[in-house]
């Protein structure tokens, strides 16, 4: 115990993953902050009050910030931070149309991320992911492997899913992969998909994981285009949290996620969806998987489309 997290935003995204990470009775202090005054401690309070109910000790502390900083004291020496914070998207929406307005957003969290919890490993879920990651490392200045994003966790969380679904199996017998970047150069890895360690392309004709990627590739916009106010958040708090548990209980789980690549499968110098060891400073490494050629083409072409936007948001 010792270990304290930050969640920054308290939307259904934050204050769901805050849940989860409080359930998981690893941290002493989970802090949850938001600019919307009392909201952040209004939830704090309510998920203490779970604490006897569920049976776990970790501490939930809820704290308003301000436009100049004010409130960040609340996040001194956190382990962890997960930064939700920004809009979600809205039906139609791409999560490109949200770079303008959240990049701002994210921009100010990090400065104060480096100011008050300058040693934490920092997880950032933000839309549109890749560029927000990429612009959280240049806002904190922290080294490329304490900044984090999380997309493929939840893309293979999806994929995995529907697969189980149309094989009638449990979710525990199905693995699968997705790489590239988290959006419309996702790059799904059958060749590493598996159910009960039978490869998915032997149980599923080409067409149908084709439509299953596709519907993976655009999982997050059907939630949208469903709840019509707001986007998914069960899922993908749970993929950060597991992020955040690995790191402060430095597992080294191999995990996809968005991480810094230099090098790996031929592609250097881009925030990208790959696989990871995770544990106590972020990203310990990145695991390189064989991937078919096809595969591998499409990882370079993700890597190229993010590198341009990616180039982009020092500006922003």
């Amino acid at each position: 115990m010792g270990k304290k997290v930050t969640v920054v935003g308290a939307g259904f995204y934050g204050s769901t993953t805050a849940q989860r990470l409080a359930e998981y009775d690893i941290f002493e202090t989970v802090v949850l902050t938001d600019i919307i005054e009392g909201k952040p401690e209004g939830l704090a309070l309510d998920l203490n009050q779970s604490r006897p109910v569920e049976g776990f000790e970790t501490k939930v502390v809820g704290a308003t910030t301000g436009p100049n900083g004010e409130g960040y004291e609340a996040i001194e020496g956190s382990d962890v931070v997960v930064i939700t914070a920004g809009l979600p998207r809205k039906p139609g929406m791409s999560r490109m149309d949200l770079l303008g307005v959240n990049a701002k957003i994210v921009r100010q969290v990090a400065e104060n991320v480096a100011k008050y919890a300058p040693n934490a490993v920092v997880i950032v879920v933000s839309n549109p992911l890749d560029e927000m990651t990429a612009l959280a490392q240049i806002a904190t200045q922290f080294p490329k492997n304490r900044v984090l994003g999380q997309a493929g966790m939840l893309d293979s969380a999806r994929f995995t899913n529907f697969v189980a679904e149309e094989l009638k199996v449990p979710v525990a017998s199905v693995k699968t992969l997705t790489l590239g970047s988290h959006g419309d150069t996702m790059v799904p890895v059958p060749s590493k998909s598996t159910v009960n360690g039978k490869p998915l392309t032997e149980l599923l004709p080409a067409d149908k994981v084709e439509e299953l990627v596709t519907r993976t590739r655009n999982g997050g916009a059907e939630v949208v285009a469903l709840l019509k106010t707001g986007s998914a958040y069960y899922a993908p708090s749970a993929a950060a949290a597991r992020m955040a548990k690995a790191v402060a209980e430095d597992s080294g789980a191999v995990m996809p996620v968005c991480a810094w690549v230099d090098g790996e499968y031929g592609i250097s110098g881009v925030y990208l969806g790959v696989e990871a060891e995770i544990g106590a400073g972020g990203v310990k490494r990145v695991v390189e998987t064989d991937l078919t050629d096809s595969e591998l083409a499409g990882l370079k072409e993700a890597a190229e489309a993010v590198r341009a936007k990616q180039a982009d948001v020092a500006d922003l």
